[in-house]
């Protein structure tokens, strides 16, 4: 009796989760250690915003490039997704700072 199969499209969807978070997790690591202000604490809040900074770049990159073949898995994809998660974590920090002083000032 073999494990658990997969069909062919439930493996390739699988991998291409796995890719991702993979691939957002370094574009949020990335974006952290290049940030000059505090982070959040943890890494589950950084990955998080890696991983959803990375989609919402990509998805920046893909409306540029509409009609195009685009690999996000490429020199340019992890650029756009670094910068997305570098913005994410900015706003994040922004308003973070915001509501902790009770609305005084937009400062990080």
């Amino acid at each position: 009796m073999s494990g658990l199969q997969l069909s062919q499209d439930a493996q390739l969807w699988v991998n291409m989760v796995l890719i991702w978070v993979g691939f957002g997790a370094l574009a949020g690591l990335l974006a952290r250690a290049i940030l000059p202000i505090r982070h959040p604490n943890g890494l589950m809040p950084t990955l998080t915003l890696g991983i959803v900074g990375s989609a919402g770049g990509l998805l920046v990159l893909s409306m540029l490039y509409r009609g195009q073949e685009l690999n996000p898995i490429s020199p340019l994809g992890f650029l756009a997704a670094t910068a997305g998660a570098f913005l994410l974590i900015v706003i994040y920090r922004a308003l973070h700072g915001y509501l902790a002083r009770g609305g005084e000032d937009l400062g990080a």
